[in-house]
């Protein structure tokens, strides 16, 4: 349906699977996720709204960011000034502070989520929320862009044996090569996100086509992280084989903070959603194919040899002699050459389809028969000028 195996020179990727049992790789619905992130400002009421909002738009989870102030800050970074409009505190530590969620709300809506039908997961930015995440069970783990360089917290990371999604914006492949290599001795499986980390992110700036040397590179499923504003991007990257799309998401991206400026609000994120699977749809298919659809089209598009004018019986067949005329359900205009020089053995009237009947030596028709099978020019509807009186004409001689 989509992922890597869909990549010129690709292979099939291993598939993870998280506890729930849902599958993200090869040949699997994309894993649409509602990355609410922060968006909920530090409110558990917002929080648990954004939660039922992601469900109602079709998102496959829902995925919050956890830290601990004082593990991910230096006190001088967190003791910043940090003003501006989109402050939520006088200093750095403050405002991230003022953002945060407990893991005993984190277990509320971990429970709500999956009351819904979600998988909940989050990205941990320091070793204690990594405490917390592993103690709630998640079934996946987000390795956010900020930390694709962080060797310990990738190791740590492996320990646990869960199901990790690799996001890699900022990053140079060297530095993802380390922390897929990092990641890989887990025992729970990589999806390696392509992902620009810019917010919101120019669409110049996304190179979708990298996608394609991920999966070549290191032969596991390949997803999208978009920040982009639009839709457009996210819904190529399933085109291009992403089984998983990561989009920022918020109640209202007219909100303090600069996330919201590159999130999907409610309705968004569901179009987003139908359009992942009408794309998914399209790539059902694989070979070219005429379906019975197209067929019938055929027949009433699609045009037919006719006679150009009155045709006597013996005629020897001239580019003159013959026109093409709709419907397409005599001999096709593709077997000119074949027809042309052969002979008639019947009269035949003006607008007449030409039935292999008719000829003196038989052509090879499209499905495989030679000529003489009424099969190939059958039609006698009322509106086709071949109807059945001609038909009666023609073969009286």
């Amino acid at each position: 349906m989509n992922a890597p195996a869909n990549i010129a020179g690709g292979t099939a990727a291993p598939c993870i699977t998280p506890a729930s049992g849902r599958r993200i790789g090869p040949g699997c619905p994309c894993f649409v996720v509602a990355e609410v992130g922060n968006n909920h400002q530090g409110d558990m009421d917002t929080a648990r709204r954004m939660v039922r909002e992601a469900a109602r738009a079709g998102a496959d989870a829902v995925k919050f960011q956890k830290r601990d102030t004082s593990a991910l800050l230096t006190t001088e970074g967190a003791r910043a000034a940090y003003g501006g409009p989109n402050s939520f505190g006088s200093t750095y530590g403050e405002h991230r502070d003022a953002l945060e969620l407990s893991a005993a709300q984190f277990a509320e809506l971990k429970h709500l989520a999956e009351s819904l039908g979600m998988v909940f997961f989050a990205s941990a930015w320091d070793v204690p929320s990594l405490d917390v995440l592993a103690d709630l069970k998640v079934e996946l783990l987000k390795v956010c862009s900020a930390d694709v360089v962080n060797v310990p917290m990738l190791r740590r990371m492996a320990a646990l044996g869960l199901p990790v999604v690799l996001s890699t914006g900022m990053s140079t492949l060297a530095q993802v090569d380390r922390a897929v290599a990092e990641l890989s001795a887990g025992r729970g499986g990589v999806v390696v996100l392509h992902c620009n980390s810019s917010y919101p992110c120019d669409e110049a700036d996304i190179a979708l086509p990298v996608m394609d040397e991920l999966a070549l590179r290191y032969g596991l499923p390949v997803g999208y992280s978009g920040h982009e504003r639009g839709l457009g991007p996210s819904v190529a990257a399933v085109a291009r084989g992403a089984c998983l799309v990561e989009r920022h998401f918020t109640l209202d991206r007219s909100q303090r903070g600069t996330d919201h400026q590159a999130s999907l609000e409610p309705d968004d994120l569901a179009m987003l959603v139908q359009l992942i699977r009408e794309v998914e749809r399209a790539m059902g298919v694989t070979e070219k194919r005429v379906t019975p659809h197209e067929t019938t089209m055929a027949v009433k598009l699609r045009k037919s040899l006719v006679a150009a004018r009155d045709l006597a019986a013996g005629t020897v067949l001239a580019p003159d002699d013959l026109t093409v005329k709709s419907p397409g359900d005599g001999l096709s205009p593709e077997l000119w050459d074949a027809v042309i020089g052969n002979s008639l053995t019947v009269d035949l009237p003006r607008d007449g389809q030409l039935l292999p009947a008719m000829l003196a030596m038989p052509v090879q028709t499209g499905d495989g028969e030679e000529g003489g099978d009424e099969r190939d020019g059958g039609y006698s509807g009322p509106d086709s000028g071949t109807g059945p009186d001609v038909r009666r004409k023609a073969g009286a001689a």
